[in-house]
């Protein structure tokens, strides 16, 4: 296996507000899965990868939301310290480096993209930071070790945007046609005045954390989709939204009150109609291992939750109920 990103396949591009790969339509839909890359289960063997991508393809999922920073204190599922692709000098690790080579090569090969984020806020509001010089290190050999690989956006930021565009300039300097994107905020924030330069001149597309809540205005189902569409009408660029609001926990921005599968399928609804994509977010991420939620291999696995299997069904439908790529 080519672990150099030296194939030309696999290519993802935009055209307007849609996405191509290898200059074919492309609906781009996701599902969150942090810890791919120290994840042991997952990395068990090249095979197990490929079946796992599979896996998540039956239910239309193409696109895998990977962190390259998993090393926050907050007791999430698997987080650890060495869970990080960087040494504190923005040097990259070896190991974590091949596991995300491997994954990214493997997905090409099943028509996958990659959504890595580079830096993560839960691991620098932790102390976990990477700044100033080192961090301008880390983001620069992050992009010219992936150059190869067209099968991947960097996406600078988790819900933060220090430097973001101090760090796309990076990401340009050594590749300037890789796809860039940053996540601004927390849920409901889609930018603030700063960061609106950012979008309008450096961005490819933009990842917002759409509201999860109520919070007076609506409810998220209601909410979400139309601000994806005034993104989308303001900035003429692909939106997706990056975390629709999720089930389960209220820890971290979830909604306090009971949901239902169907309060999410109908936000995708709803996004889709807007000529929005999302990334659909796992709730096992915000829990420990040892919540019920959570299966024991630490993979969010598609048929473990009845509730994430019946959104994942919906999802599985796209193209049923949506062209993504009709004229409007």
């Amino acid at each position: 296996m080519t672990l150099n990103g030296d194939s030309t396949a696999g290519t993802l591009g935009i055209s307007g507000l849609r996405f191509t790969l290898d200059a074919r339509p492309f609906a781009f839909t996701g599902i969150s899965f942090f810890n791919a890359i120290y994840n042991p289960a997952f990395n068990e063997a090249d095979a197990t990868v490929r079946e796992w991508l599979r896996r998540y393809a039956k239910y239309g999922v193409n696109v895998l939301r990977v962190w390259c920073q998993w090393d926050s204190r907050r007791g999430f599922v698997d987080t650890a310290p060495q869970s990080t692709l960087y040494n504190p000098d923005g040097s990259l690790c070896p190991a974590p480096l091949e596991r995300l080579k491997r994954l990214i090569t493997i997905a090409r090969d099943e028509g996958t993209v990659i959504e890595l984020v580079i830096f993560s806020q839960e691991s620098w509001f932790d102390g976990v930071r990477i700044e100033g010089e080192n961090a301008d290190r880390a983001v620069a050999n992050v992009t010219r070790e992936l150059i190869g690989f067209r099968n991947v956006v960097l996406q600078v930021w988790n819900e933060f945007s220090d430097r973001a565009g101090d760090h796309v300039d990076t990401i340009r300097a050594s590749d300037p046609n890789r796809i860039v994107t940053n996540s601004p905020g927390y849920s409901g924030v889609l930018m603030s005045p700063p960061y609106r330069g950012i979008v309008d001149r450096k961005l490819d597309f933009l990842t917002p954390h759409t509201s999860r809540q109520d919070d007076g205005g609506g409810r998220h189902w209601n909410v979400a989709p139309k601000e994806i569409a005034l993104l989308i009408e303001r900035f003429q660029k692909p939106v997706v939204s990056d975390e629709p609001a999720r089930n389960g926990t209220p820890k971290f921005g979830g909604p306090p009150e009971p949901t239902n599968p169907y309060d999410h399928i109908l936000e995708i609804h709803g996004i889709w109609q807007n000529r929005g994509h999302i990334i659909y977010h796992h709730d096992m991420f915000q829990l420990g291992g040892d919540s019920g939620s959570v299966p024991t291999s630490g993979i969010p696995e598609p048929e473990f939750n009845p509730y994430h299997l019946e959104v994942l069904k919906f999802i599985a439908l796209r193209d049923r109920y949506f062209d993504l790529y009709a004229a409007k």
